[in-house]
């Protein structure tokens, strides 16, 4: 995308805008504290009141903003809000007083309300839609990914000032933090002009739809509402982000009482979102086995536990690291959050679930503020004395602490409404993780049998794909049992006939999901362990995925029951590899032949849910799945299966052989 000239130009003065904001909040808060610094209770007020100024006017004049943006040339806007944003920022370097910065905050925030959706209007008619997708997360990084950098420029903007206090002619209030504030005018203005000579921008006005917060909340919650799933990782990614919210709110606040100057407020700043860029790119990978829901949990408890923390020790260069600790634990609940959002969620939902998810952020930010702001006034300084130790405890300390508590007690309710293991303790996946293994309870390492299982819809080609590879292990001289579910004991048979029957309609969920328990749980017992202990290699089509996806998404039922029930049928015993056959539904049904199943027979909706359950299981445990293309040809599906078994196999490993894809038999299920 950076490829194409007139959208790194926007980039760039997107880069420089959000820069400029970054710099602007730091520095006007900063001055705010400087103003009254005498006096704490004031002093948390009145940078409260500089946070209210920022968050505000989005909620009551997004809606306007929209419209009027709409009227004029969008690129003009953005050159216009530019110069305005340039010319108030310097103003508050030079006019002094309270009023002004809070005057200064609210007219910046109403001027990149028309800039916002005239720039979003701009990337849409700038970009081919095919592009839209790589250009929005240049965007996301052009918005936070200058917040360490505007954090750590303030920083050493802040201790060059006051190096340089003689001959500078700053306040006292703004001797720091003058000199971010030039440079954040000067951002603005640079901003402005890169978009007044970008003449690649369409001529265009109309009407730019921009929903109010309030519509946005009331649409979400509804939606939200009926998906167990979702809610709990709305409650949870709301709970990490009022964690770095309060850090970031009572920052000022905090650093001035541990006798730190502005340049450590930057560097607390800096610490919260370096925090979250690294968490959200490198948890999820450091802990690859653990489970992802299970991760998003704990990582919220993390993020309370050190917000406490935070609170009670008083020692400045621990609390930066404990911030960078918070800022890196909600990096990980929130691209977790978002990646399971985008595979739970059905495309209409999702449409109003992320800007639910937006506006409550919002709103959330501005509770904290509020709340905080005024509780941390109120309770003023307090001086504790134990073992002969003064500890002075004051409201900001409260309130980190009190919002600690809160934000531990959401993170452990969300780890345990989506646990998805119930039955294995924490600490052995965790260890396992570390260790780069994933934990399987109950499954005997020393058996020395090799167990893959086939997952995927209706039609999706699986049936077909084991069937190959029990083939072509055979011909490499393995001793394979090929199985299925439900149906291969003699209890099976009966069981099948029974959950398959198109005419057994009065089945309830809860039935079907232990009568496939029960199937389980003599396959296991009569024929897998078996297998394995004498050192087969075990290819079975379906296993416990099937009944998570299926009666876990496809039947509603809570996911957390259906794995414990079939975590017990069959001792936990987990396959070395599940190979998923990805095919989307309205392509896998088309391929049935004869008359429709049961399952096969439900709607198309059902059959969403499944896959996207499927995925999402995938995506929790990625070194133990292969996904492949259920829509590729199928000897490049039989081929990357063989390459990734081929990796597993014990010794001596086959060399790759001729494919035995020549004449495909029909892909059915």
């Amino acid at each position: 995308m950076l490829a194409h000239a007139p959208f790194r130009k926007l980039w760039t003065a997107m880069s420089a805008c959000s820069l400029g904001d970054w710099l602007t909040i730091l520095a006007l808060t900063a001055v705010a504290g400087n103003l009254y610094q005498g006096d704490p209770r004031v002093q948390a007020l009145a940078i409260g009141g500089v946070f209210v100024a920022k968050i505000l006017p989005a909620i009551l004049l997004g809606p306007l903003a929209g419209a009027l943006a709409g009227r004029f040339d969008r690129r003009m806007i953005m050159a216009a809000t530019g110069l305005a944003r340039f010319a108030v920022v310097l103003s508050a370097v030079f006019v002094g007083g309270y009023q002004w910065l809070i005057v200064t905050m609210v007219l910046v925030e109403c001027v990149t309300l028309l800039w916002t959706p005239a720039k979003d209007a701009t990337v849409a008619d700038l970009v081919p839609r095919e592009r839209l997708e790589p250009a929005n997360r240049l965007d996301l990084l052009a918005t936070y990914g200058t917040a360490p950098l505007a954090a750590l420029l303030f920083a050493v903007l802040s201790v060059a000032a006051g190096l340089l206090r003689a001959v500078t002619p700053f306040s006292p209030a703004t001797e720091t933090a003058g000199p971010a504030l030039i440079v954040a005018a000067v951002a603005y203005l640079v901003s402005a002009v890169l978009i007044f000579t970008l003449r690649d921008i369409p001529r265009r006005t109309g009407a730019i739809p921009t929903p109010s917060v309030l519509k946005q909340i009331v649409e979400g919650r509804r939606s939200v509402g009926g998906n167990r799933l979702v809610r709990g990782l709305i409650i949870g990614m709301l709970g990490a982000f009022a964690a770095g919210g309060a850090v970031a709110v009572l920052a000022k606040l905090y650093v001035s009482q541990l006798a730190g100057g502005d340049a450590a407020y930057g560097m607390v700043f800096f610490a919260v979102f370096a925090g979250i860029a690294l968490g959200m790119f490198f948890g999820p990978r450091l802990l690859a086995g653990l489970s992802r829901r299970r991760l998003f949990g704990l990582s919220i408890v993390v993020a309370g536990v050190a917000l406490v923390a935070i609170a009670l020790i008083h020692n400045l260069v621990i609390v930066v690291m404990l911030t960078g600790l918070l800022g890196a634990c909600a990096g990980i609940s929130w691209i977790i959050g978002y990646t399971l959002i985008e595979l739970e969620a059905e495309d209409s939902l999702r449409g109003r679930v992320l800007p639910f998810l937006r506006a409550a952020a919002r709103l959330t930010l501005l509770l904290v503020v509020l709340v905080g702001g005024a509780l941390a006034a109120v309770f003023g300084v307090h001086e504790l004395a134990f073992a002969g130790y003064d500890y002075d405890f004051d409201g900001v300390n409260l309130v980190l602490v009190v919002g600690g508590v809160l934000v531990t007690v959401v993170g452990v309710l969300s780890f345990r409404h989506l646990d998805d293991r119930k039955g294995v303790r924490l600490s052995e996946d965790l260890v396992a993780a570390v260790r780069g293994d994933h934990y399987a309870p109950g499954f005997d390492e020393e058996t020395p049998g090799l167990f893959l299982a086939f997952e995927g819809g209706e039609g999706s080609g699986k049936t077909t794909q084991s069937r190959l590879v029990a083939i072509w292990l055979r011909d490499q001289g393995y001793d394979v049992v090929q199985t299925r579910e439900p149906g291969s004991t003699k209890v099976g048979m009966r069981l099948r006939a029974i959950l398959l029957d198109a005419a057994e309609r009065g089945l309830s969920a809860r039935s079907e999901a232990l009568l496939y328990a029960a199937d389980r749980a003599e396959h296991v017992e009569k024929v897998i362990r078996p297998a394995l202990e004498r050192g087969a290699v075990v290819v079975t089509d379906r296993y416990v995925d099937s009944s998570l996806a299926y009666q876990g998404a496809g039947r509603e039922l809570d996911p957390a029951d259906v794995s414990k029930v079939n975590a017990w049928a069959t001792g936990g015993l987990v396959p070395h590899l599940t190979v998923l056959i990805d095919t989307p539904p309205e392509i896998g049904l088309t391929r049935l032949g004869g008359a429709a199943d049961r399952i096969e027979s439900e709607p198309l909706e059902f059959h969403e849910r499944v896959r996207k359950e499927f995925r999402a299981l995938a995506s929790a445990a990625p070194e133990r799945y292969l996904v492949v293309d259920g829509t590729l040809r199928p000897e490049e599906i039989t081929r990357s299966i063989q390459d990734r078994v081929r990796e597993i196999l014990p010794d001596p490993v086959p060399e790759a052989s001729e494919d035995i894809t020549g004449t495909m038999p029909a892909i059915r299920d």
